[in-house]
Order: structure tokens, then sequence, then C-alpha cells
């Protein structure tokens, strides 16, 4: 069973012309009221009546709206089709216990729009400090690039109570495979696999990085954790050997013993990150994270 990829999230201040900012208003409105739109029809629902309409039945909906109202089709429809899709995640998420209900989108509070798809990769360095992105009817607005951009799958623009743009790429991360596997080759203890995957999938990790890189821009390191259970800590070695169960590590260089579990995390915790060719490459001192230790 392969692990999961962590969705990888980074933030970064838009600096669009005035022209620009008009158009992202724009978007910012059409999604708000596609939403309040596609809102206020499931929330019509009573004991007894028909089901109220999904995604599929909205989108025609908007489609039809569009053609009826310039004012909707002056703005993105990949915008605006977008916002449907977002509600109706809601709902699941909501009808399945992990998020509240659906709440109506206020002017001045839920400004923004969200991007998914072959537009959100469309993304240019310019030079060290500043790149460009993308935007549908808004052509190429500039941004400080002060970080890594992930090859984005998605992007989110809002605008915050200060009037500043900000965008955020965000990687979709990879679907954990089915613990059953397929009929060519079937998986191995899928009852506890699938557990598993559950587990994996409900510690929601990748929000936490999102949170994390909020309060502290540019503190965040991110290190693959590829053969830090084989490394030792003490002297670098690294060998398959070292490891000799699932639980013990024993350094066949030095001779330190530990669980590997710690083991690995005192290589992370160091910034230890491991090359292909099992290299280690250590990140500067004054990046590197240092394990606590008790008195």
């Amino acid at each position: 069973m392969a692990a999961a990829t962590i969705d990888v999230v980074s933030r970064y201040r838009l600096v669009p012309t005035p022209a620009q900012e008009t158009a992202l208003l724009g978007h910012c409105g059409h999604a708000r009221y596609v939403w309040n739109l596609g809102l206020e029809q499931r929330l019509m629902w009573r004991p007894g009546r028909p089901p109220t309409p999904g995604y599929r039945v909205q989108a025609a909906q908007l489609t039809e709206a569009r053609a009826a109202e310039p004012w909707l089709a002056a703005g993105s429809q990949t915008v605006q089709q977008q916002a449907l899709r977002d509600l109706d995640q809601a709902w699941r998420n909501f009808f399945g216990g992990t998020h509240s209900r659906p709440t109506w989108r206020k002017e001045g509070q839920h400004e923004g729009f969200r991007i998914v798809g072959p537009q959100a990769q469309r993304v240019e360095r310019l030079n060290r400090k500043w790149g460009r992105v993308w935007v549908p009817k808004a052509g190429w607005i500039k941004f400080r690039w002060s970080r890594r951009v992930p090859e984005a799958k998605s992007y989110r623009i809002t605008r915050d109570r200060m009037g500043r743009w900000h965008i955020a790429f965000a990687a979709i991360p990879k679907p954990i495979p089915a613990a059953r596997g397929t009929v060519e080759a079937p998986g191995r203890n899928v009852a506890a696999k699938a557990g598993l995957n559950r587990g994996i999938l409900a510690q929601g990790w990748g929000l936490l990085i999102q949170r994390l890189e909020h309060k502290a821009t540019g503190r965040v390191e991110k290190v693959h954790p590829a053969y830090t259970s084989q490394t030792c800590a003490e002297c670098g070695h690294c060998a398959s050997e070292n490891r000799e169960n699932q639980a013990a590590f024993r350094c066949g260089a030095c001779g330190h013993t530990a669980n590997a579990d710690v083991n690995a995390a005192r290589n992370i915790a160091a910034g230890r990150a491991v090359t292909a060719r099992r290299g280690t490459r250590s990140v500067p001192l004054k990046r590197e994270l240092h394990l606590a230790t008790s008195s």
C-alpha cells in the first residue's frame, strides 16, 4: 500500500493593476452570488418535498442564467461553476459529519474564488522576486515569489479586510489506493489496511501544514522522509541492514541502537534530507530544527 502524499499549500501576495482588481472583485461577487443562490435552493427542502437540485442540475441552470443575465455572463464560467462545486462538496462534508452546515457568504467577509484544473498550472517565474499567474478574465497578475510554488492543481484568490489580495496554490494529494487492490493484484490484510487508510485521511495533515505556514511564514521546513529510518542519527551511516525489524534500529557502522521511529524522527528534526543516492544533505544551521531536551 502506497503512502498518501500530503498536499502542499503556499500563499503569496498578489499585486494586481486597478483594472485587474476590478476583474477580481467581479469574480468574488459572481462566486458569492452563485454560492448563495445555490444555497437558497438547497435550504428550501422540507420533509415530503422532492429532493433539491444537486450540482449537475444547478450547473445547467447556471448556463441558462448566464444566457439571460449579461452581468453574470460577463464573468468567468469557470469561477462560477467552481463555486457550485465547492457548495456541493460543502454539503457532502456536512452530511458526512466532518463539517458544519454551509452558511451564507457576505460581501466584505467572504471575498474569494477558486480555480481548479489546467488553468491553475499557468504560473511563470519572472525573476528572483516576482512571478505571475493567469487568472480568467483578468490576464497575467504579478505576485511576490517568496517561496517555492508547488505544481498547483488548484489555487484560491482571497481579499483580506485591508484590501490586499492573496493567492494560495495547492497541490492536490494523490489518492490512497484501495486496500483491496485489483483483480490482478489483490490486496493483503484488507481490513487492517482499510482502517489505516481511514485513519490517515481523518488526520487532516494538509490542513495542519497550511495553518503552520500561515502562523510561521518561511519557518516551515519540509524534509523528504526517504531513508530516514535507515540512516543513523548519530553518524549518518545509511544502509537497509540498519533496520533490524519494524521497531528496532542498530547502526552497522557505529553500533548505535534506538527505536526505528525515534531514530527517523531525529533525522527529520535535524533537517537531514536523503537523496536518491542515499547521501545526506543537512539544511543550514539557522533553519535547523532542534529536539527539545528535558532537564
